[in-house]
């Protein structure tokens, strides 16, 4: 990269970051503390998601007992709420990293394959995507996961096969549109394999606008780890869930109303910041692209 190229990178930062409303300066910043939270909390003193201690059960935020200082209090079992946040913070992150990246990779090897082979395989493939998109996401899900149980391996890999549609009729549009072009119909000519023009032309060109939408997805795939850990059907006790922590909250709301509260605010904090990340990412992507076909 030259010098005028990133002087105009650092331009175009310093002016996006400028144009920020404070609302979306206020979500960045609180999801950089949750994410250093989840980081940092795991190796001081007094971690412990799972000990249990009856003693100090219902306890407020920024109460102590039997010596221990509780920042955000304790569940029914006495268990540190702080400690819990952050695991289940930790598991549903990890949980729409991994489902995510499950769900790119059958939609973009479908939708190449769609595109580029058209033909029966073409008609196989969107056959089944028009099928899947025909039953409510969330239905399907509730209606799997009670056939194959709920755990938190099954929860992960059902949310990654539901979500590969949008993927790979994405990519199967590009790909329809990229093997028109010069550059592929002339490699097809000197004898060039499919294989070698998806490798090369297709992917390249598809991985971005993947990237684009995975970053979108990853909030709505957290919403609904939560809301099936809510209802029961996704991650179980004794492993700590945003939703299912809110669902355990709610039976003591006159007691402790934060039990419900502070795990709520979890999901807000991560779905709004990377709701703000993945939309300026968006916008980067874009200038970059506006820039370059003017310099073009």
């Amino acid at each position: 990269m030259t010098a005028l190229d990133q002087g105009g990178a650092a331009a175009r930062h310093a002016r996006f970051w400028s144009e920020l409303p404070v609302s979306a300066r206020v979500t960045g910043g609180l999801l950089a503390l949750a994410l250093l939270a989840i980081v940092i909390v795991p190796f001081l003193p007094g971690y412990d998601p799972f000990g249990q201690n009856l003693v100090a059960g219902y306890l407020l935020p920024f109460e102590a007992e039997g010596g221990r200082f509780y920042l955000l209090g304790a569940d029914a079992l006495g268990r540190d709420i702080a400690s819990r946040l952050v695991l289940a913070a930790r598991v549903s992150l990890a949980i729409a990293l991994i489902a995510v990246a499950i769900s790119v990779v059958i939609g973009v090897t479908l939708g190449l394959i769609a595109g580029f082979a058209r033909g029966a395989a073409e008609a196989v493939i969107m056959g089944i995507a028009d099928l899947q998109l025909s039953i409510p996401r969330v239905l399907l899900l509730i209606a799997v996961t009670a056939v194959v149980g709920p755990s938190l391996v099954n929860l992960t890999l059902l949310m990654g096969l539901t979500s590969w549609v949008s993927y790979g009729r994405v990519a199967r549009a590009m790909t329809l549109s990229l093997r028109e072009r010069e550059f592929v119909l002339s490699a097809i000519t000197q004898g060039a394999s499919a294989a070698w023009n998806i490798r090369k032309h297709m992917l390249p060109n598809v991985v971005p606008q993947m990237v684009i939408m995975g970053s979108f997805e990853l909030s709505q795939v957290m919403i609904l780890e939560a809301s099936l850990s809510y209802l029961g059907l996704g991650i179980q006790p004794p492993m700590p869930s945003l939703g299912l922590m809110v669902s355990e909250g709610q039976t003591a709301l006159e007691i402790n109303p934060w039990l419900s509260i502070l795990p709520g605010m979890a999901i807000f904090i991560l779905v709004a910041g990377i709701q703000f990340l993945s939309q300026s990412f968006t916008a980067e992507r874009a200038a970059a692209s506006t820039t370059a076909t003017a310099w073009r």
